[in-house]
C-alpha cells in the first residue's frame, strides 16, 4: 500500500530514505534548502515543496532527516515549519541524531498541535537504507511508534519500541559509542596488519564467526585497506554524536574515558580538515601518526 510521506531534508542520508521510499511505491513529498538535493528526488518521482508547511500538508507521515536539534526545531516549529501544514493527527517521525532531552521537548510541543512524535534515529547507513534494511530504535507513545511503521517498515529490517520520547535517541547514543570506538579498533588493527606484513584483505574472512567478527570488521576494514572514502557518513556527525554522549555521561555519572578518547580522537581529524569526509577517513588517524613519529 502507497503511503503518503514528506520529506524533510534531503542530504546524503535523507536522500538514500527518501529513494527507498520512492522505489517501494510510496507517494512522496520532500523539502531541503538545497535545491539540487530535491532535485534528484524529483528526478526519481517525488513532488518538490517550497516549504516544510507545505510539504507536510496532506499527508500522513512526515520524516525528518536533519543535522542538529536546533534545525529539527526550526523545520519543525518555526515559521513555514512542519506544524504550520501538518493536519491534526499527522506522525512527525525524526530520523535525526539528536539530544534526548531536545526530543522530549519536541515531542511535549507536538502534542500540544495535536500532533505525534516519533524520534526513530537509524544505524546502518546509506547502503542499508537503500536496501530497506536499517536498524531503527525507537521513542514515543507506544501507538503512534506502531503507526510510525506503516512508513518505516519500507526502509528498515529492524524496528524496535525502545520507551518514550528520547529512548530512541538515547540508544542511538549507545549505538555510536560502540561504532565511534569500533571504527577506530577495525583502523588500528588494520593498520597494525599493514604494517606487520600481513595479508589484510584477507582478515576479514580469516575472523568470520569469531568473536571478533562484526558488521564493521566486515564492512570497512577492505575500506582502510583501499583508502575508500566513499562518504556514506560524515567524521563530523559522529563528533556531534559524540559530545551528546559525554553531555548525557555527565548528567548520569557514567564513566566513560574510552569514549572521551573516541571523542577527542574525531574532533582532531575534524580540526586537521577531515570533519566532511566520511568515517572510513579515522584511518589517517593512524597513517599520520606514523608520519609523526617518523614510521
Amino acid at each position: 500500500m502507497s503511503e503518503r510521506i514528506a520529506l524533510i531534508g534531503a542530504g546524503v542520508m535523507g536522500g538514500a530514505i527518501g529513494t527507498r521510499l520512492l522505489e517501494t511505491g510510496n507517494t512522496l513529498k520532500v523539502f531541503d534548502l538545497d535545491a539540487d538535493k530535491v532535485e534528484e528526488l524529483v528526478a526519481k518521482g517525488a513532488t518538490a515543496a517550497s516549504s516544510a508547511a507545505l510539504a507536510s500538508q496532506d499527508v500522513d507521515f512526515v520524516i525528518t532527516s536533519l543535522n542538529a536539534s536546533r534545525i529539527v526545531g526550526l523545520a519543525a516549529f518555526g515559521k513555514d515549519g512542519i506544524v504550520e501544514g501538518a493536519a491534526k493527527g499527522t506522525v512527525i517521525i525524526d530520523m535525526s541524531s539528536i539530544e534526548p532531552e531536545a526530543t522530549q521537548k519536541f515531542a511535549k510541543m507536538a502534542a500540544e498541535k495535536g500532533l505525534a512524535w516519533v524520534d526513530s534515529p537509524l544505524s546502518g547507513g546509506v547502503p542499508k537504507a537503500l536496501t530497506g534494511e536499517l536498524t531503527l530504535m525507537a521513542g514515543g507513545e507506544a501507538a503512534d511508534v506502531e503507526r510510525a511503521h506503516v512508513a518505516l517498515k519500507h526502509v528498515a529490517a529492524n524496528y524496535t519500541h525502545m520507551g518514550p520520547a528520547g529512548a530512541g535517541q538515547t540508544t542511538k547514543l549507545i549505538n555510536q559509542v560502540l561504532c565511534g570506538l569500533g571504527f577506530l579498533a577495525v583502523a588500528e588493527a588494520t593498520q597494525l596488519a599493514l604494517d606487520a606484513g600481513v595479508d589484510a584483505t584477507k582478515i576479514p574472512q580469516a575472523l568470520k564467526g569469531g568473536r571478533a567478527d562484526s558488521a564493521l570488521l566486515q564492512e570497512y576494514l577492505p575500506r582502510f585497506v583501499d583508502k575508500d572514502y566513499r562518504r556514506t557518513g560524515r567524521i563530523d556527525n559522529m563528533v556531534k554524536d559524540l559530545n551528546a554522549v559525554n553531555d548525557l555521561a555527565r548528567q548520569t555519572g557514567t564513566s566513560m574515558p574510552l569514549t572521551a578518547l573516541c571523542a577527542e580522537i574525531h574532533r582532531m581529524l575534524t580540526a586537521a580538515g577531515l570533519g566532511g569526509e566520511d568515517q572510513a577517513a579515522v584511518m589517517e588517524y593512524f597513517k599520520g601518526a606514523r608520519e609523526e613519529f617518523g614510521a
